[in-house]
């Protein structure tokens, strides 16, 4: 088993709510800087900045995941990671054509900016993508196993859209077995009142919407090798990943 610092929740300007710095090159950029080993780009509803961001980290040697931030039917955030771009963007269709049509106001929400690999606007989505998608919470991880994913709730601890603040308990019949922390200090309170946690892997992340967000090299996770595949299978395997 292999350390690999991580941080699998990093937003780009195609979020209307993320800084229009985060560009695929410039996250990808501070990840190395950073230090950082593997990263994931996790967008709200979409995964069409993916492409660029994983061509920038074969330059700068940094392992790309691609991903994005679900939002349930509930409006929980579920972190979805694909070992293949050409899953991810197959998975990206479903979900768009799942997300609430309603127009994105740039004036009101911010922009949606698709990036080519020079860091150049090429389009823009038309849906505002921080609304719900009709996928349900119960219904997110057996969807996204069938694109060769995986998913786990996202920020867990957070005040609003998250798993706990939405629902207020996990769901019966649950089998997630990864999930995501904002902040540590908060892992034996969560786990003292929701005693499932206590059979996760968790992780810590940013949810980074601005450069400066992005994590120094702090957290760490054990994979068999730094391959996107053995990345996966180190989260949703029990105890291959622990908080420091």
């Amino acid at each position: 088993m292999i350390p690999l610092y991580y941080d699998l929740h990093i937003h780009s300007c195609l979020s209307p709510c993320g800084d229009d710095d985060m560009t695929p090159a410039n996250l990808v950029g501070m990840a190395a800087v950073n230090g950082l080993d593997v990263i994931a780009l996790t967008d709200h509803n979409s995964c069409a900045n993916c492409p660029a961001a994983i061509y920038h980290g074969e330059n700068y040697g940094v392992t790309v995941i691609p991903g994005m931030e679900l939002t349930t039917e509930e409006e929980v955030h579920v972190i979805c990671l694909f070992a293949s771009l050409e899953d991810a963007l197959a998975f990206d269709a479903v979900v768009y054509g799942r997300l609430m049509p309603v127009p994105n106001r740039e004036d009101i929400f911010g922009k949606q900016q698709i990036m080519n690999e020079k860091d150049e606007v090429i389009g823009t989505k038309e849906y505002l993508l921080i609304n719900a998608t009709s996928i349900s919470f119960d219904e997110v991880f057996s969807l996204v196993q069938t694109y060769g994913g995986i998913a786990y709730p996202a920020h867990v601890d957070k005040s609003s859209t998250s798993l706990l603040s939405n629902l207020g308990f996990v769901p019966p019949g649950s089998t997630f077995t990864c999930a995501e922390f904002h902040d540590f200090g908060n892992l034996h309170r969560i786990r003292k009142d929701h005693p499932y946690f206590e059979t996760c892997n968790v992780i810590c992340c940013s949810d980074a919407h601005y450069l400066e967000d992005i994590h120094e090299p702090e957290y760490q996770l054990f994979a068999k090798s730094g391959q996107k595949e053995d990345i996966l299978d180190s989260l949703v395997n029990r105890i291959r990943v622990r908080p420091r």
